[in-house]
């Protein structure tokens, strides 16, 4: 098992005992499928957060580039 993978494992075994765990990661992959909640920043700002239910990259990439509907 690689060193990511035993990351990955410590982080659920803590998440599964009730610990919370703040990720900070550039890696789309990586954040989709670790991750119960994103929060997106652009230009050092919070732009949005986005529910698991609602994860797409679409979704990640129009707040990291600061595009909001309706603007």
């Amino acid at each position: 098992m690689g060193a990511k993978q035993e990351i990955y494992k410590l982080m659920n075994q803590l998440v599964e005992g009730g610990k919370s765990i703040l990720m900070i990661s550039s890696e789309m992959e990586e954040m989709l499928g670790m991750s119960d909640r994103i929060i997106v920043l652009h230009e050092g700002r919070v732009s949005g957060e986005i529910l698991k239910q609602d994860f797409s990259q679409e979704r990640v990439l129009e707040l990291a580039s600061g595009f909001v509907e309706g603007t």
